[in-house]
């Protein structure tokens, strides 16, 4: 993992400020025009979700759903995460969910490199405010944009990389499983994988039993 990828506290000039809030962090979102995303957006996307939260999860960008409501993973895909969450027992509590940008690129396609990195001043202040131990990287896009590394999501999902006291779980995008529902089972096993370890930290509270993979759409 490159250095920028997460030393976030570094990132930019929000750092020092003691007077930086929430609320003016999501002000600051909506007002952005950094990139063209934000002339053409319906609403900016910010996060689903606690905001300090032990885990993060990380989308590319908002799709059409997001865009209206102005929230992450509203969607298809996003229905499913919802589905494999709340099987294994996580609440909203238990995370802060985001995208790397925060504007939905025209017809969904993936950001581009000049976008990434437009957003990634609000995007490091975001990741100061969830404070997060876990970070889970839904795709290839989160996984490359985050940690500055081109490797298939294929060859690297399923196991941690520890980075700076983060523990990180790349893994496929839930928009990848709907498509290809075979790999479901990758999916749930990568966010049970990531349960588990938070458990054993302490960060929840350990499940009644095995939790059984859900095999609907929601």
């Amino acid at each position: 993992m490159d250095q920028q990828s997460t030393e976030f506290e570094k990132q930019d000039d929000s750092a020092g400020r003691t007077t930086d809030s929430w609320p003016r962090f999501l002000e600051d979102c909506a007002r952005c025009r950094q990139c063209a995303l934000g002339e053409t957006r319906q609403q900016v996307v910010v996060h689903r979700g606690a905001i300090r939260a032990p885990l993060m999860i990380i989308g590319e960008g908002p799709g059409a759903e997001e865009d209206i409501q102005g929230k992450p993973f509203v969607g298809a895909a996003g229905r499913l995460l919802d589905l494999l969450l709340t099987a294994l027992g996580f609440s909203e509590d238990d995370f802060h969910i985001a995208n790397i940008v925060k504007c939905r690129p025209p017809d969904n396609r993936v950001p581009t490199p000049d976008e990434a990195k437009a957003c990634r001043p609000l995007f490091a202040r975001q990741f100061r405010f969830a404070k997060p131990v876990y970070i889970v990287l839904l795709g290839a896009t989160a996984y490359k944009y985050f940690t500055g590394m081109n490797d298939g999501i294929s060859k690297v999902r399923g196991r941690f990389i520890k980075k700076n006291g983060y523990r990180i779980m790349p893994t496929f995008h839930p928009a990848y499983i709907l498509r290809n529902d075979r790999e479901r089972v990758s999916l749930f096993q990568d966010l049970a994988t990531v349960r588990s370890a938070m458990e054993t930290d302490g960060l929840l509270e350990p499940l009644d039993g095995p939790p059984a993979m859900p095999t609907g759409r929601r």
